[in-house]
Order: C-alpha cells, then structure tokens, then sequence
C-alpha cells in the first residue's frame, strides 16, 4: 500500500520523464526491488496545512522504498517524532505508508521527486523539478510560513516564494520573509549523517517547529 497525494493534480507523472539521470536509475531499481514504490514521490499531509515542509528529495530506502515522504528512514524518524511533540500529526509513526499517521496543519513536499544517486541531485535536475514544487506551493493557499530543510530545498523554496538568491542566504534558523506574504525557516536536513555528526540535534531541530508556530500565533 502507498500513500496517496493529498493535491494529486500538482503531481509529476508516475514515470516522469524530466531528468535521463534519475530515470536510468529509477528504472534498474525497478529491476532490483520491484516491490519499491521506485517512482516520484508524492506529497503527504493536510491539503489546509499552514505549515508546508520542503524536504530534499526521497531517501533510497524511505521514501523511494515506502511511497511516502520521509517514511522509513533515520530522517523520518526524527522528523515524524518531533512533528508529534508539536500536535501536527495524530497516530503512531510506523516507519510504513499504512500505519495510519496523519499529519493536521502541515504537509511534507519535496524540492526534488525522485531519488537521485547518492542522494545528489545535480542542478538541471534540480531546475526540472521545480514546476512541481511551485505548483504545490500554489495549491496550498493557507500555507503562509514554510521550513526548508537543507540548503538545496531552501534555495528551490526561496525561488518559488518569489525571493532572490544569494540575498536570501541558508542558515539554521535563518529567516525570510517574501512579498507575498510567506515566511521561510531554514533548518539542517534531518538526515541521519547530520544527526550522527551533531550537526542537527533534536533540540535545534525542535527550535525550528518552535518558531514557525511563534510566527502562526496571533499578535
């Protein structure tokens, strides 16, 4: 079982051909794990969230494997068990698409859909990829302050919210606000080696939810 979109008209098509790169590779892990979802991931959340999480891309054997953004892996480990201790989901996180969690005032979107080698993706593919994200952004209308996680995510964020680049500059906790209206909070990635080298801990990561509903709070 995979996860369905909550905005399905803003998705890539199961076998998107934009980038030759991420096809060549979906295609052998096609091969190797028929089983995998192996295919764009789709975004998982509320379709009323004011809260809009713009991940990386999915990892191999999270979402790639499972469907569902973040699910099955270290990063989604951290990212699910804080979004908890917020009240933004309700049920237990599994670590599966099936496992009945749901997120309320948020949703997860990804800057790039499809698992790139090594977890790179290089800069055209980056560029292909951000239609998606922009559309997604545009079918979120209450969604006023979003979380960047990691610098590629912030920099596909920041183009798509209407800013400039390199004005708006990455940084932990970094703040940036937009014509439109939106606010952006950069944070590290939640990625397993951030978290292991201590460059991300759970409490910088919790600093970052802390602000965003600081910023959503009247007044």
């Amino acid at each position: 079982m995979f996860a369905p979109s909550p905005i399905p008209d803003t998705e890539p098509p199961h076998d998107c051909p934009a980038c030759p790169r991420l096809v060549t590779f979906r295609e052998a892990l096609r091969v190797e794990f028929p089983g995998w979802w192996n295919a764009p991931v789709n975004a998982f959340g509320d379709p009323d969230a004011w809260l809009g999480i713009i991940g990386l891309a999915p990892g191999k054997h999270g979402a790639n494997r499972t469907g569902r953004p973040f699910t099955g892996d270290a990063a989604g480990d951290l990212l699910f068990a804080t979004l908890a201790r917020f009240g933004l989901s309700a049920g237990d996180y599994a670590g599966t698409p099936d496992d009945g969690l749901s997120l309320h005032g948020a949703i997860i979107i990804n800057a790039v859909k499809c698992l790139p080698p090594g977890n790179k993706p290089i800069p055209t593919e980056i560029h292909a990829c951000r239609p998606f994200l922009d559309r997604q952004v545009r079918a979120l209308p209450k969604a006023r302050i979003f979380i960047a996680l990691g610098q590629i995510a912030h920099q596909s964020a920041v183009k798509v919210l209407g800013g400039r680049l390199p004005k708006a500059r990455f940084g932990h906790l970094a703040e940036h606000r937009f014509p439109n209206g939106a606010t952006l909070i950069d944070s590290y990635h939640c990625s397993r080696y951030n978290q292991n080298t201590g460059r991300l801990t759970p409490e910088m990561f919790d600093a970052v939810f802390e602000r965003a509903l600081a910023l959503r709070a009247p007044g």
